[in-house]
């Protein structure tokens, strides 16, 4: 019997920190690398968002967005699903990450009616703060988050999670992350009929 190929399901990933050594970009990393060991037609593509200008309407001129922002804007648009880190600043999102969604929000929102996932990984209670107020703006954008498995990760309490270059090399942050992508892909097939 033949197998039966899996669709492609697009996931662009999103980290709310732009700093180069962020756990929350270690654990975008980690699940591009899970995404090619499970080799399962789930394609993750990491798209940096510290290019984007602050959100001001007054860029926006003819009805085209920064350049910067049109090209953010068609990655958003072809994926299939997102799956977000979000480290937690001041029990919120952080201001990067906020802005980025903004933009994409803008009419036409190319966010709506899509998969979405959060991880997190910081301090405290690793970040959960954040993806609670992340799952509210979803709300009001369209996107439809998956339920569980939820991620969120200490990365100061013992054994050491991530390496000196936020690289994630804790084995059971990974499994756990494996459990967040396979959700996020399945979730994403059904709100696409297949």
């Amino acid at each position: 019997m033949e197998a039966i190929a899996s669709p492609v399901i697009k996931v662009v990933a999103i980290s709310g920190s732009i700093r180069k050594a962020s756990f929350n970009l270690g654990l975008i990393r980690s699940v591009i690398d899970i995404s090619k060991e499970l080799n399962n037609g789930v394609k993750v593509e990491y798209v940096d968002i510290s290019p984007l200008p602050m959100l001001n309407t007054d860029l926006e001129v003819n009805g085209s967005f920064p350049v910067a922002v049109e090209a953010f804007r068609k990655k958003i648009a072809e994926a299939d699903c997102y799956l977000f880190a979000s480290p937690e600043y001041n029990f919120s999102v952080t201001a990067p990450l906020k802005n980025a969604i903004d933009w994409a929000s803008r009419p036409p929102n190319v966010w709506a009616d899509k998969a979405a996932a959060v991880i997190s990984a910081g301090g405290g209670w690793g970040g959960g703060r954040s993806q609670y107020h992340l799952r509210q703006i979803g709300v009001f954008i369209d996107l439809h988050f998956i339920n569980k498995p939820e991620f969120y990760l200490n990365a100061f309490e013992p054994p050491a999670k991530f390496d000196d270059d936020g690289n994630l090399i804790h084995a059971e942050s990974k499994e756990r992350l494996k459990k967040v992508l396979l959700s996020l892909q399945a979730y994403a097939l059904r709100l696409q009929g297949k």
